[in-house]
């Protein structure tokens, strides 16, 4: 009978774990480049048999020095020559394409963004056959909850690429430079990645416009960062941006300019709201009440995203549920909507632009 032969590892995702004993001589090693990196640990580590939950030691600059495996694709491969390596140091999220994960038309509602979408999974599909005409950078925007973080890990996930999600507010160092070093690291892992999506989340973060920044301090080194990357001065084939924002109005105007499309996401109408109660019900825990009226509660909800709906009124509902030792009622439904803060029930639809 023959033996199966090892998958192998297309993504390994590592974390430095540091020492399993430590001394005060001992250095806590700062991985500058990430390609050079990548080369030595191949070196080292080609051959071996590795899964998530796995330590990697070093055995030469740094003896001992370990790495936690956060992730591999797919699961229990081998590191080969051809493994990209990618070093998680949780300033941003880095999630790989996985067989079975969510795809666009698992979104509920923004057919106009899917629709304008479709240029980025092409491009990542085959990002030689754009050349100057790619679509580098695309601006996200719209109220919280609507599904901007979730369109972009349906493109990654549809086009078989790594996603690279940070938080605007990462970025923002506590010394001069700072913020701009942690840029430029981001858009080299992302080079060593390619094709990938850089996905900033809360990009006004950084990006705020210059009449509000001395309310939070000076951002120009971040930004002027931030623009090169965007320009693409350093020739970054395969990369696309998009951030996010739910404030697209405090933008900086020289930040906003570099994206060459906006992707508008907007608030759930009655039926899509219907929709998306009918979706989460399907994987509700306790049993469904024959009393629940989904149409009722979707006419109830306007101006909620599809967030509210499911974190404070389902979830709710259902820990009301779970706690009764009951199955899921429409008094249920109805408590945990009308607890909600008239604020967010009865707020004007222009304070979700």
């Amino acid at each position: 009978m023959k033996s199966r032969s090892i998958a192998k590892a297309k993504y390994l995702i590592l974390r430095p774990a540091g020492y399993p004993m430590k001394s005060s001589y001992h250095e806590y090693p700062e991985i500058s480049e990430y390609r050079v990196f990548e080369f030595y640990a191949k070196e080292q580590w080609q051959g071996l048999k590795v899964k998530k939950g796995d330590y990697l030691f070093d055995s030469r600059m740094f003896p001992d020095f370990a790495f936690l495996v956060v992730d591999v694709e797919p699961p229990n491969s081998e590191i080969s020559s051809t493994t990209r390596i990618i070093v998680d140091v949780r300033e941003e999220q880095v999630i790989l394409p996985k067989t079975k994960s969510i795809r666009m038309n698992d979104i509920v509602g923004q057919e106009r963004a899917k629709q304008q979408c479709r240029i980025i999974k092409k491009y990542l599909e085959d990002p030689k056959k754009f050349g100057e005409w790619a679509p580098k950078n695309i601006l996200f925007y719209g109220p919280p909850g609507t599904g901007k973080t979730l369109m972009a890990k349906a493109l990654a996930f549809e086009s078989n690429s790594p996603i690279m999600l940070i938080k605007g507010t990462t970025l923002i160092g506590e010394h001069v430079g700072e913020g701009a070093q942690r840029i430029h690291s981001l858009y080299e892992k992302a080079k060593s990645l390619a094709p990938c999506i850089v996905f900033i989340d809360e990009i006004d973060a950084i990006a705020i416009d210059r009449r509000y920044q001395d309310l939070r301090g000076d951002v120009s080194e971040i930004v002027n960062a931030l623009l090169t990357e965007m320009d693409g001065i350093d020739e970054r084939e395969g990369v696309c941006t998009i951030g996010s924002t739910n404030r697209i109005e405090f933008l900086d105007e020289a930040v906003r300019s570099r994206f060459e499309e906006e992707v508008e996401f907007t608030l759930p109408n009655e039926k899509e709201r219907a929709e998306i109660l009918r979706l989460y019900l399907k994987r509700s825990p306790v049993k469904i009440s024959e009393d629940v009226d989904i149409m009722k509660i979707a006419k109830m909800m306007d101006g909620f995203s599809g967030r509210d709906l499911v974190e404070k009124v389902l979830k709710k509902a259902i820990h009301e549920a779970i706690i009764q030792d009951s199955e899921l009622k429409m008094e249920h439904l109805l408590n945990a909507a009308n607890k909600l803060p008239k604020k967010v029930k009865d707020a004007p639809k222009h304070m979700f632009v």
